[in-house]
């Protein structure tokens, strides 16, 4: 049976050991249903109508997504979920299988129901969430989610860590979207930054699963759920003990935290989240080869949604790859700058960039207060930095390129701050995503990204010691090329 385009309501197909029946949308194993959500039932239905014959990407998305624009990672999801859903420990290929360059085929022989099949009384429940609607696209993660949807059901435990701005908490609730059909007992965004003190970690918890208060760990022992604790930095401690008598009590729950650092918790799978790419010099003589960037799709996204009618051209392509590494491919960032393409255009945009922090002050209105600007995603990183940590930052935004501990110890060491404790500040500001650190030739040198030491120095500024740490700096440099100088004598 090679086409089932004229189906009625009441039909039921056959296919191996599985009954789909169309009108009830429930797919049957003998008298148990599968669990499988209203996407992944679209896609089969197509592919099974299509029996035997190759349904392309585009005519899939057309069909399941008709007034969307979606990624192709949604349709691999829900391709892989059937594929795991008809496996039964064996091949789920023996059913879906893909055709390099040309798109997906259902392979199995399909036969329409001789007689009609009794239906379960029960029907599977739709996942239960309380994810927010998510009003654009993600641009240039793919990878990354599809990691975390590959990974998270098997390792339980992932971290995903990077600077604010990074784009971690939308990466987490877009892995949590694709996963809603994988969990019995639905999906849960736990937002710890509404809380500061502690010892209200376990009733937050509680709160937002509307769990009793009383015991609420106990309450989650027999759960299959995906918990996404977002925004653990500033309650590390408690966290940790949290994620520790998850993992033990509850044997089925999933968790992804969001965190600017490690939570050093057992079992944690670290996932580290890159800036988005931005393209090289190489790049700028073609529109499509720039477009194939992902800081370009992302300022291009949202400078169009800003700007009817916004369109790349050949001539614009330094100046929108200036932005993007200027801004250091951090997501937050870019979709600021290209929110101001309406009052500044490109090159307005492009001319603020020294003037970072007043240029993203359009803030995003949907968002919560500290990701609606950079400062202000900044300033929630900065005040939960300890008092040595806040100096160390300010003091070291002189460096205008990679620096060294010795360096820095140079530089910016006072009785203030004695170098022993400039050297755990600087880890710490490592651990906390506000410096990278990295290592060539056996040198290890510290680095800011643009847009955070600009932020360092205007607090350094407003300190009153910018010019003291200027001239330190200059003399650091003098010192260094007279040095060099001698040497090559």
């Amino acid at each position: 049976m090679n086409s089932h385009r004229d189906f009625h309501g009441e039909t039921v197909l056959r296919f191996g050991p599985y009954a789909f029946h169309l009108n009830q949308r429930l797919v049957l194993r003998g008298d148990q249903p599968l669990r499988l959500g209203g996407r992944a039932l679209d896609i089969l239905q197509v592919l099974v109508e299509h029996a035997g014959s190759v349904v392309s990407k585009a005519a899939l998305i057309a069909q399941v997504w008709p007034r969307s624009i979606v990624e192709d990672i949604n349709l691999r999801v829900h391709i892989a979920a059937l594929r795991r859903a008809f496996s039964d420990g064996q091949n789920g290929d023996c059913y879906i299988v893909t055709v390099p360059q040309r798109g997906y085929s259902f392979v199995a022989p399909v036969q329409l129901a001789s007689q009609p099949i009794p239906l379960p009384i029960e029907t599977p429940c739709q996942p239960r969430h309380n994810l927010p609607a998510r009003l654009t696209p993600v641009t240039g993660r793919d990878a990354v989610v599809g990691n975390l949807v590959r990974l998270l059901p098997s390792r339980r435990f992932m971290t995903l860590v990077g600077p604010c701005g990074i784009g971690k908490t939308t990466v987490a609730l877009r892995a949590a979207e694709l996963l809603l059909q994988h969990y019995r007992d639905g999906v849960w965004l736990v937002d710890l930054a509404m809380i500061d003190d502690p010892a209200q970690v376990v009733d937050h918890l509680a709160r937002t699963l509307g769990l009793d208060t009383g015991a609420p760990l106990e309450a989650l022992g027999s759960w299959h759920a995906l918990l996404i604790l977002d925004n653990c930095e500033h309650l590390q401690d408690s966290c940790r003990t949290l994620i520790e008598a998850l993992l033990f009590s509850a044997p089925c729950l999933s968790l992804l935290a969001t965190s600017r650092e490690p939570l050093l918790a057992p079992g944690e799978t670290l996932l580290p989240l890159p800036p988005l790419v931005v393209p090289p010099t190489s790049a700028l003589s073609s529109v499509e080869e720039c477009m194939g960037y992902s800081a370009v799709q992302l300022f291009v996204s949202r400078a169009r949604a800003r700007q009817q009618g916004f369109a790349l051209r050949e001539q614009d392509l330094k100046a929108v790859r200036e932005i993007c590494r200027r801004l250091d491919g951090l997501p937050l960032a870019i979709e600021l700058a290209a929110a101001q393409i309406d009052a500044l255009a490109l090159v307005g945009v492009r001319a603020q960039l020294d003037n970072c922090f007043q240029l993203l002050t359009q803030g995003r209105r949907t968002a919560v207060p500290r990701h609606q600007t950079l400062k202000a995603a900044l300033d929630w990183s900065y005040e939960r930095l300890s008092p040595q940590e806040q100096t160390a930052l300010q003091r070291v935004s002189v460096f205008k390129t990679a620096f060294t501990l010795q360096a820095a110890k140079g530089v910016v060491s006072c009785a203030t701050l004695q170098p022993a404790s400039l050297t755990l500040a600087l880890e710490g500001l490592v651990l906390k995503s506000l410096l990278s650190q990295e290592t060539a030739n056996g040198i290890s040198r510290y680095r800011f990204l643009n847009t955070t030491r600009s932020y360092a120095l205007e607090k350094l500024e407003a300190s009153g010691a910018l010019r003291t740490f200027e001239m330190r700096y200059a003399g650091h440099i003098d010192h260094a090329r007279s040095s060099d100088r001698q040497m090559a004598l």
